[in-house]
């Protein structure tokens, strides 16, 4: 009786050590593919806030490379920066979109000030509604940031 208890004993310590094994290993592999995911939100036509905005994706893309995925969502007063008669930042822009970053337009915006879709920049995309797509990101784990005032 005590060589099976014995034997039980051993066979519960080695299938627990093997679970916990298999357990382990994959958390080590899911901490290197994590990826930093920010949505920044802009409804200031402020071109100091602008510029801040571009110092901050700047400063994202050289700390994290292409470990960090950005959406700005500019709505508001904010659509500005994507109009191709007002923004001052288009150099940046097409400089940051061809590093992945995104920058869309909330299409309530644009109809709310009867503004053309023509009138903003190829480089920008669209939503529905810029708050919606800010809480959808959210929703999705995505890290928020206001930028501007």
């Amino acid at each position: 009786m005590h060589k099976y208890i014995s034997t039980f004993v051993l066979l519960v310590f080695l299938t627990a050590s093997g679970l916990q094994a298999q357990v382990t290993e994959p958390k080590a592999k899911n901490v290197q593919a994590v990826k930093h995911r920010v949505v920044i939100q802009l409804s200031s036509n402020d071109t100091l806030a602008w510029k801040g905005l571009m110092n901050n994706l700047k400063n994202l893309k050289e700390g994290w490379g292409d470990s960090v995925q950005v959406e700005v969502v500019a709505h508001g007063n904010g659509i500005q920066l994507l109009m191709a008669g007002k923004t001052t930042q288009l150099e940046n822009i097409r400089k940051f979109k061809s590093m992945g970053i995104d920058f869309v337009g909330c299409e309530n915006t644009l109809r709310e000030r009867k503004i053309s879709k023509t009138e903003i920049i190829p480089e920008a995309g669209f939503v529905k509604m810029g708050i919606g797509e800010i809480i959808l990101r959210q929703e999705e784990g995505w890290t928020y940031i206001k930028s501007g005032f």
